[in-house]
């Protein structure tokens, strides 16, 4: 998800504009050099608005992060599957894509850059356990979906998606500490392996 799927191309109402402007200066600067002056450099309008909304960078990020998870969520595949098998794989590759843009990879540094900021900061650490939440209650959802379809043997939903999303969010944290797309590469691969020979149920079960 890059800059041009998070916002209209002229957003007109402030608060798009002010996410606008913190996801541009986010890119760009890195957390530990961005400023409210460097947020109002990308705003369109007076940097004095900005201060009349929020009371300093900390409560503008923690608007920005409800922004993005109001975005995963609306982005995140959920309807027009046919069975569970192909809503799981939907995931993974939404996910993991096979390639990244350069807008897609600005998206995730930004991320990442406000993640690691969550152990020192209660806040911040609340929108992503949030974040973390809905993924893995959608993800037990399609499980759960697969396991009454008769298309998923009988897993726990909880644990299974548990550790579908730990290991989506550590290949995509990787992705940007190393600078190498292999880790989500390599995390594709092992989780629709990991679909095919641990979660589809075989044709006797399937019976049963």
């Amino acid at each position: 998800m890059g800059e041009e799927q998070l916002f209209p191309p002229s957003p007109e109402d402030t608060h798009t504009q002010l996410m606008k402007a913190t996801y541009e200066a986010l890119c760009e600067h890195g957390y530990s050099e961005l400023t409210i002056q460097r947020i109002g450099d990308e705003f369109p309008k007076s940097k004095s608005l900005i201060y009349q909304h929020y009371d300093g960078k900390d409560d503008l990020l923690v608007a920005f992060l409800e922004f993005l998870l109001e975005q995963f969520e609306a982005d995140v595949p959920t309807d027009g599957f046919a069975d569970a098998r192909e809503h799981m794989f939907s995931i993974i590759d939404h996910a993991l894509p096979e390639s990244l843009d350069s807008g897609h990879e600005e998206f995730l540094g930004a991320v990442e850059a406000l993640r690691g900021q969550a152990p020192h900061n209660e806040t911040y650490r609340e929108q992503f356990r949030k974040l973390n939440d809905f993924y893995r209650t959608h993800t037990a959802d399609v499980i759960r979906a697969g396991i009454d379809q008769g298309v998923f043997r009988d897993v726990d939903p909880e644990r299974t998606a548990g550790y579908v999303v730990t290991t989506i969010h550590g290949a995509r944290s990787l992705r940007v500490t190393v600078d190498s797309h292999e880790p989500i590469r390599e995390a594709r691969t092992e989780l629709e392996t990991y679909v095919r020979e641990e979660l589809v149920a075989s044709d006797a079960e399937k019976l049963n």
